[in-house]
């Protein structure tokens, strides 16, 4: 049976189109309960035949296991290298954060490695308000343009929770500087607050992409995270209640 294709839509300036739906690699490692190396390498294919060309990961996840098995996933498509997208991420980690310029060069080849990729579409400063974000601008982005200079990334992006984080950083780098940004949690069933953003991101030319669009599992029977602002609200409700 035919599969109907997803639409693709333009990142910003990047001149590449992403699938509507793409594939967040987080649960390759094991972030949501165990994986196999079988089954990931099937979820992989599995979204790639359904049209998903875009596909997000970071070291952070699984301390690195989520990257590798997504380099296992997409060898084992046997596609073309141009017909998927690749991001992952720098500067989280197991261990804490390093927004270093030694450290996310680093960070870069390592990733690499494990997605057995000899680039990467787009490289990302993984949740940079908890770094300083005058390194990010004076530091962490000027040694990503190197890695972009020599071929191991294609475009640059930030990624973080406050929404004000975004415009902080590229009110302070040269126009062009950052590539992507990537949200998350504010457009989605209970909080549509990035629609305000996305008229300045386009005036920068600036691609958006919205993570966790189900809120980090906000209706499921586990609920979010206890960081997520409406666990507290239904904390407080339940407090009442009893």
């Amino acid at each position: 049976m035919d599969v109907p294709k997803l639409e693709l839509r333009p990142l910003g300036n990047t001149g590449i189109k992403l699938s509507s739906v793409g594939f967040g690699a987080s649960p390759l490692g094991s972030v949501f309960g165990t994986v196999s190396e079988s089954d990931a390498v099937a979820s992989v294919r599995e979204a790639f035949r359904l049209g998903i060309n875009f596909f997000d990961t970071s070291p952070y996840y699984g301390g690195t296991l989520s990257e590798k098995m997504l380099g296992k996933g997409l060898k084992a498509l046997g596609v073309p290298r141009n017909e998927y997208i690749v991001s992952t991420k720098c500067g989280r980690y197991r261990e804490g954060f390093d927004f270093s310029a030694e450290s996310v060069t680093k960070s870069m080849d390592e990733s690499l490695e494990r997605l057995q990729l000899d680039y990467v579409d787009i490289f990302q400063c993984h949740d940079i308000e908890f770094g300083s974000l005058d390194q990010i601008v004076k530091e962490t982005i000027p040694a990503l343009q190197k890695l972009k200079e020599a071929g191991k990334i294609r475009f640059i992006g930030i990624t973080g929770l406050p929404l004000e984080i975004f415009t902080y950083v590229l009110h302070r780098v040269p126009p062009g500087t950052v590539d992507v940004i990537l949200s998350y949690c504010h457009y989605s069933i209970n909080d549509s607050t990035l629609e305000d953003l996305l008229p300045y991101l386009k005036t920068k030319g600036v691609g958006v992409i919205s993570a966790s669009p189900l809120a980090m599992g906000l209706l499921t029977e586990l609920g979010p995270p206890e960081w997520h602002p409406v666990a507290d609200y239904d904390r407080r409700i339940e407090q009442k209640r009893n």
